[in-house]
């Protein structure tokens, strides 16, 4: 631990010397002010577009980074009092590939896109990102961390596209309002900007300044400079109102209730405190619209990390959610609104006469009564943010004879950074759940927590070079709870180095005995970890192989766990031979022909997670297998992926294969299936399984503003099958009706539960909501 700190501090010195970019230096643009408000109509056919100062030609990152892009793009910006304008010109037959007409489409490069990043306090870690596709549809995100991205920011903004012959036309208007910048009192106004196209004609992805090719188009290491001939205009008040309304009909077979109809209203407004700090409030929240989880199969000893969904969570969640790593997370906003309830009892199960002791437990939503947020910078060196929620009290049913009480709750998280350095930043972290119990604390049932509270502080330091190919982190967090307990803490350090050459990871982390952490995600205590990979690429220069083959790449990688408290080895792997292969076509191959893992069980175990005969705890188990993983060409109409794995399985056998595939409609829908087979065979006496999840899923825009999506799950592991159902209007911008059908059957309807009377269905609910945007 003390080598790798030291290493970390000798590279942090190495890379804060560094002068300014050569981007910023040798990349500017100004930006003028005109008289009159633009036509935003794709044609760009006003004066003001011929005065406006146009970018230089732009340079090719994909395949090669070393030459201007074949295909160019133009790109011009100017400003009046209430818009920034911008536009693209991008050259290319009229042949294009996108995912669908949906706003906010997926990150990942399977659309054409030309996108424009903006850094407005040049502090290379937090932006705006505006995509826009040859059909006209928009995108627009928050930029965190650096090159991270969100698309959980919706905002109004005004686009239009021409499409010729032999080129795309892109004409936009940003409103001032909705960005958020200080200016300069010395007079000199400056931003970080970028200019980005992705072309999947040719498979070229360019960009105004120059990029690595193994970084990403939204980098904003990597930005030029804007420079502002007369001021921007004053920040103005932005005040918006989301009321909505809700209507539902719900059948929950299992606990025997009967069908249930509901009404409800509720509403978010956003109000901007300064031209940089806003401030977001719930009231009575629904989030029955978003879209149901993707289920896996479970063959791990721990708890599934599933992503957060719900908008007013996910926005600016980089400010709370960021902390710590992914694995040690003081702040999960998942936990807020969702509580596993559970409880024991002494009864007589079988009704014959004997008493025995059986646990229940169900995790269930609870009601979230408000909530607020504000979040923003403070200035160009502090960024805040505070996020407070209140949950309801809830009766959560774990049978049809058996409830317990889930208490009143508030959840609150403070977080602050201050920026060091260029690219770098110190934060702290206060996460506090707060509980109010109306009954004694003593029963088991009170469930999340019997505490009366439970808190987490915790500091990150987080260090990114100026170039962007190192990104580092050490963080310290300590859990607070009444009951006075050692060993609760943990410690982080992570290293990473990301450039053309050499992908290096490495991740130390400690986990206390009795750290735990009620609002973040921990999914085990008691240990120490390293967690590393090493990766070395090289990029032929043979002209017959460079037509087909990008790079490759030769790595090795290892991850060793042992317990805190005695010092105990008790997980373990180890791939000492990786072999990549990325082709010029963006397909790409991953290939482990040995890999040797080992597990000591400190618990008794189920290697199917289906209840079958458990491994005993104190046994350890050494397996070998052999792993693959294959990506296709994504700019295809048709494009798949699949991963195999062969080999042992603690004591037995397991052969796994798991895969997408997909299939465009353009620009209207996207049908896909995924599927994954894992057949584990064991000795005889314990619970060999056949494990299948299918999810055939259709994505259809036939307009683009209404939007139909049917999900469905077939999962034998948990014995569920879920259909998923939801059109979306979306009459206004960011106004929308939406439509969702939910139904959960049985995967497997054995006699008993044909015998309860609902032929195998689990639950059914159909909702209607309506919200509307309003700006004040």
């Amino acid at each position: 631990m003390n080598f790798r700190l030291i290493l970390f501090l000798s590279l942090l010195l190495s890379q804060t010397v560094l002068a300014q970019t050569q981007n910023e230096v040798n990349h500017k643009i100004h930006i003028k002010k005109i008289n009159r408000p633009i036509k935003i109509d794709g044609i760009l056919d006003e004066a003001e577009w011929l005065n406006a100062d146009a970018t230089t030609p732009f340079n090719q990152q994909f395949p090669y980074d070393t030459s201007l892009a074949i295909m160019q793009t133009q790109a011009k910006i100017m400003f009046d009092d209430t818009y920034l304008y911008y536009s693209f010109v991008s050259y290319q037959p009229r042949q294009y590939r996108v995912t669908s007409l949906k706003r906010d489409f997926p990150q990942g490069g399977g659309t054409d896109l030309v996108s424009l990043n903006i850094d407005t306090f040049k502090d290379k870690q937090n932006g705006f990102h505006f995509s826009v596709n040859p059909y006209g549809v928009q995108r627009e995100s928050l930029l965190f961390n650096g090159n991270e991205i969100t698309n959980d920011w919706d905002n109004k903004w005004i686009t239009e596209v021409k499409n010729y012959e032999d080129k795309w036309v892109v004409e936009c208007a940003i409103p001032f309002r909705i960005l958020r910048y200080s200016l300069n009192p010395n007079g000199i106004n400056e931003w970080n900007i970028n200019f980005f196209r992705n072309n999947l004609l040719i498979n070229e992805r360019s960009s105004w300044t120059k990029m690595p090719r193994s970084g990403r188009g939204n980098d904003l290491a990597f930005g030029g400079t804007l420079i502002w001939d007369d001021a921007p205009p004053e920040p103005a008040r932005n005040i918006t109102l989301i009321p909505y309304f809700i209507a539902s009909t719900t059948s929950d077979y299992i606990n025997n209730k009967p069908v249930q109809n509901k009404a409800n209203i509720g509403f978010d407004a956003k109000v901007s405190l300064t031209p940089s700090l806003n401030l977001d409030l719930t009231v009575n929240p629904d989030f029955s619209q978003v879209e149901v989880d993707r289920q896996v199969t479970n063959l791990s000893r721990f708890e599934l990390l599933f992503p957060e969904r719900r908008q007013f969570f996910i926005e600016n969640n980089d400010l709370f959610g960021s902390f710590g790593s992914t694995q040690i997370n003081p702040f999960f906003s998942r936990r807020i609104g969702i509580a596993r309830a559970s409880n024991t009892y002494i009864e007589d199960i079988n009704g014959d006469g004997k008493v025995d002791t059986t646990s229940y437990s169900k995790t269930d939503g609870v009601p979230i009564l408000a909530g607020a947020r504000v979040s923003g910078k403070i200035d160009n060196n502090w960024r805040v943010g505070f996020l407070t929620m209140q949950t309801r009290a809830k009766e959560i049913a774990l049978t049809t004879k058996h409830s317990v009480n889930v208490p009143q709750a508030n959840y609150s998280v403070f977080a602050i950074q201050r920026k060091v350095l260029t690219r770098s930043n110190i934060g702290f972290i206060f996460a506090n759940k707060q509980n109010y119990f109306k009954e004694e604390k003593s029963y088991v049932g009170n469930i999340p927590s019997t505490s009366d509270f439970h808190r987490i502080v915790g500091v990150d330091f987080n260090y990114a070079s100026r170039n962007g190919f190192w990104q580092n982190k050490l963080f310290f967090h300590k859990a607070l709870t009444p009951e006075k307990i050692e060993q609760q803490e943990t410690a982080g350090l992570l290293i990473g180095h990301d450039s053309p050459r050499f992908n290096i990871e490495s991740n130390t982390s400690y986990v206390g005995k009795n750290y735990t952490a009620e609002i973040g995600y921990v999914p085990r205590q008691d240990f120490i970890r390293n967690a590393s990979s090493a990766f070395i690429n090289f990029y032929p220069t043979n002209e017959k192989i460079n037509k087909h083959l990008n790079s490759w790449g030769l790595g090795v990688d290892w991850d060793y766990v042992k317990r805190q408290s005695d010092g105990l080895n008790t997980d373990w792997d180890g791939t000492p031979l990786i072999i990549t292969l990325r082709f010029r076509n963006n397909a790409n191959i991953r290939f482990s022909p040995y890999r040797n893992d080992y597990t000591y069980l400190f618990s008794d175990f189920d290697p199917t997670n289906t209840g079958g005969k458990t491994l005993k705890a104190g046994t350890s188990y050494n397996y070998k297998s052999t792993r693959i993983f294959y990506q296709s060409n994504t700019n295809k109409l048709f494009y798949y992926n699949f991963q195999a794995r062969i080999g042992d399985y603690f004591n037995g056998k397991i052969s796994a294969l798991g895969g997408s595939s997909n299939y465009r409609i353009i620009p209207y829908a996207l049908l896909s299936v995924d599927l994954n087979y894992s057949k584990i065979r064991l000795p005889k006496g314990y619970n060999s399984s056949q494990l299948w999840l299918e999810s055939p899923r259709a994505e259809i825009t036939f307009t683009k503003s209404l939007f139909f999506t049917t999900f469905v799950q077939y999962n034998n592991q948990a014995n569920n099958v879920n259909i998923n159902s939801r059109l979306q209007w979306r009459f206004k911008p960011v106004s929308d009706l939406f439509i969702v059908y939910t139904d959960n059957y049985f995967a497997t309807a054995t006699e008993s539960v044909y015998n309860l009377g609902y032929l195998g269905s689990k639950s059914k609910s159909l909702v209607v909501k309506f919200n509307y945007w309003l700006n004040l």
